[in-house]
């Protein structure tokens, strides 16, 4: 194993670090992506973290083909996307990226950074909506940061 690459935990999906190498300098960037979280982020974090979802688990900033997500959930097969304004100026980017993520069978929601913060319920309402087999979060959330980073 060279200096530059060192292998990852497989997570039996193709393209999602399954025990090929990866680029050092990749895994350097999530690590410090995920001590750099923006404010966003850190809500939604923060949400499905608790594991209020029995048997959903986030990875954050999950390396798939190269690229780095912002959250992963291997048992849904689905990458969550949090925009704020940079994704303004790399839609050519994201484009490309969404696309080869999507070519690997994988389902990409995307949630703005004022919908995170201030609707936070309404957005995990969305994801676990795509996920039949998962309650309401409703009935599992009561009371609980009802609908805002910001309470």
């Amino acid at each position: 194993m060279s200096d530059h690459q060192i292998y990852s935990k497989r997570l039996n999906k193709p393209g999602i670090s399954t025990g090929h190498s990866i680029n050092r300098e990749k895994l350097e960037m999530a690590k410090w992506m995920r001590q750099h979280m923006t404010f966003a982020e850190r809500c939604f974090w923060n949400a499905v973290r608790k594991r209020k979802y029995p048997g959903l688990r986030f990875r954050r900033q999950q390396i798939i083909d190269g690229f780095v997500s912002d959250f992963y959930c291997n048992k849904l097969n689905l990458v969550i996307e949090v925009d704020g304004g940079i994704h303004e100026t790399q839609r050519d980017y994201d484009e490309l990226r969404d696309r080869i993520i999507r070519e690997k069978g994988i389902r990409i929601m995307r949630f703005k950074n004022e919908d995170v913060i201030n609707r936070i319920d309404w957005v995990l309402e969305q994801i676990i909506g795509s996920d039949p087999s998962q309650p309401s979060p409703k009935a599992l959330g009561e009371g609980e940061r009802a609908g805002s980073c910001l309470q």
